[in-house]
């Protein structure tokens, strides 16, 4: 008893240790950074998303990112593009209900930024798995905006109102 106990503790006062067992079970690659950080590398349809978890003590709050890569390995960014880059940011941003997109320079990244709020309460596996889809999702959605924007010379609005285009049936 004193173990089933033991247990539910440290998932209230840790839930990273509930989120690793629950993506060990799913098989997806997780990597334990630290007592309060995890990795996650999950391959898209459009591109690779190298996702974080940290639990933030202090303020009883896990966080999620998600990142993307604007460029290739080893190309830089180009400084003009920064403006571009910022405003499809505001246009992706007002489309979303949950979390929110960044811009990382350094890294050449763009992040789906998330934080969920566990003051007095916890959270479920299944709860954890939606949100983490919810997050790979929305960059996988979000990201033919950005590389239009990129790589193909398009100018914000085009290229999110082209990244928004729904196709329906088969060809």
């Amino acid at each position: 008893m004193s173990t089933a106990l033991d247990e539910l503790e440290t998932s209230l006062s840790n839930p990273i240790d509930m989120i690793e067992s629950a993506l060990d079970a799913q098989n997806w690659p997780v990597e334990r950074l630290c007592e309060d950080e995890l990795t996650i590398t999950v391959t898209g349809d459009w591109c690779e998303h190298a996702m974080s978890v940290s639990w933030k003590d202090e303020m009883e709050t896990l966080h999620l990112a998600c990142a993307f890569r604007l460029t290739d390995e080893g190309q830089e960014l180009e400084t003009h593009k920064m403006a571009d880059v910022h405003e499809l940011l505001v246009r992706v941003n007002e489309q979303l209900l949950l979390g929110h997109f960044d811009l990382w320079r350094e890294e050449q990244s763009v992040v789906f930024r998330h934080g969920l709020l566990l003051h007095a309460g916890g959270t479920s596996a299944e709860q954890w798995e939606c949100l983490l889809q919810i997050a790979v999702e929305t960059c996988e959605r979000f990201y033919p905006a950005f590389h239009l924007l990129i790589s193909g010379n398009m100018n914000p609005l085009d290229a999110m109102t082209a990244s928004m285009f729904e196709t329906h049936g088969e060809a």
